[in-house]
């Protein structure tokens, strides 16, 4: 196969750099009036049809021959059997990487608390799991178990009773791999359908599909534009963008080490972004080098060359603190800080996903096994957004017991500010808590 690569060359330098800084980080996620439509019919066909809608919109769309929504549920001997499917080698991958995930999350996990002033009122909050979470893995041949592990294990740490997972399996191929994981991260209930009708589906609930209070995980265009819909009957986590990477890198890096890191999100599809920051010129054309050399060597070439060439960049700057300030302003999903000392630039990150520190720190062990949650922010939401975690699936509620004494003063503070507000019920209501002897005074 023949590739042929043009990465962008940015310099911080330049006049123009700002706005082509710009042109090169923008995507639209916003799906077209088609596809809108199509999935607001999905979405109303399940609502009205349930069961029946799902069997034939998998039939439609999937190629599978279901009869009936029994043919669409897996049993949890299912997983198990995918257990055995899977080699001892890859089992043992799995384990270890959901041990590792697990380890992480349960130091996430909040509990309720209270404290008490001096008057006997006691304020807290009361942290409560989710009852129910949905998760959407992607089916097919872009099967991710990983994706599995970082979604299921969160919720299963915070306490959820029961996690759903659907996952289509399209013209009936299943992948063992992510049976093994949902068995692995404690998948409680499995369903074989996806795209919008499985979001519906979760959303809404069906004759057998639960409905949940918050979906998580991955998916097309359609995926995510039901997402998008359904947000307010549940919650959701994210609406994501294609992978990202961005690499600041002092120079001393191997070359080829840097190229392929700018690969490992390259090849997820044709729209994510790899970029490489470094204040060292000569360094940037090492990389353009291997980027060269390495690429025919890739099984996905022709996707990471359509996303170099799209939208990858090799930007030089002055030197590691513009470096950052560039960063900063990307906010990208994934950086590397791929330099002498991390840790005495770590204060200097203001917006980032996750942050891989040091030479030997490859963005690919964060996604697999290192043990934080691979389901980050892109498109430049890290400046407001966190990686998923255990607190997405546990909600909070405010705890409020005044004392008699406590109900007396805080009711003179609520009736000036209540009738402040024109709110005399509100008023009204406070002050019959106020002691009759404060009253008086």
């Amino acid at each position: 196969m023949t590739v042929s690569t043009a990465i962008a060359r940015l310099n911080a330098a330049d006049p123009d750099f700002a706005r082509h800084l710009d042109h090169l980080l923008s995507w639209e996620s916003v799906s077209d009036d088609a596809v809108n439509q199509r999935v607001l019919d999905i979405i109303k066909a399940v609502r009205e049809r349930g069961d029946a809608a799902l069997v034939e919109f998998t039939q439609r769309f999937d190629g599978v021959e279901a009869k009936s929504i029994d043919d669409l549920i897996l049993k949890r001997d299912r997983l198990e059997l995918a257990l055995t499917r899977i080699t001892p080698v890859q089992r043992e991958a799995l384990e270890k990487a959901a041990e590792r995930v697990r380890i992480y999350h349960e130091r996430q996990k909040q509990d309720s608390w209270q404290y008490t002033e001096a008057d006997g009122t006691v304020l807290g909050q009361k942290v409560t799991p989710l009852d129910r979470a949905g998760l959407y893995v992607p089916g097919g041949k872009a099967s991710y178990p990983s994706s599995v592990l970082m979604n299921a294990i969160p919720a299963k740490v915070a306490g959820v009773a029961e996690v759903v997972m659907v996952v289509p399996t399209p013209r009936g191929e299943v992948n063992e791999l992510v049976l093994a994981a949902a068995c692995i991260a404690g998948v409680d209930r499995v369903f074989t359908v996806g795209g919008a009708q499985a979001v519906a589906a979760l959303a809404y609930g069906t004759e057998s599909v639960p409905q949940v209070d918050k979906i998580v995980g991955p998916g097309n265009i359609y995926v995510a534009t039901a997402k998008r819909h359904v947000f307010g009957q549940v919650g959701i986590d994210m609406i994501a963008g294609p992978s990202e990477i961005l690499v600041v890198c002092d120079g001393q890096t191997d070359p080829d080490w840097i190229a392929m890191d700018l690969f490992s999100q390259a090849e997820h599809d044709e729209d994510a972004q790899a970029i490489l920051v470094s204040p060292d010129a000569a360094f940037l054309d090492r990389v353009a080098a291997s980027i060269d050399k390495l690429m025919p060597t890739m099984e996905r070439a022709e996707i990471i060359e359509k996303s170099i060439n799209g939208r990858g960049a090799l930007i030089q700057v002055r030197d590691m603190q513009q470096a950052i300030e560039v960063a900063n302003r990307i906010a990208p999903e994934h950086l590397e800080l791929s330099v002498a000392d991390p840790q005495a630039w770590l204060p200097h990150i203001r917006h980032a996903g996750a942050i891989f520190m040091g030479r030997h720190t490859s963005e690919a062990l964060g996604d697999y096994c290192a043990g934080p949650n691979h389901v980050l922010p892109t498109s430049g939401t890290a400046r407001f957004s966190s990686p998923l975690g255990v607190y997405d699936f546990q909600k909070r509620s405010s705890i409020i017991f005044c004392s008699e004494q406590g109900a007396s003063e805080l009711g003179h503070t609520a009736s000036i500010l209540a009738r402040g507000e024109s709110l005399t019920a509100h008023a009204r209501s406070a002050e019959y808590r106020i002691l009759t002897q404060e009253k008086g005074n």
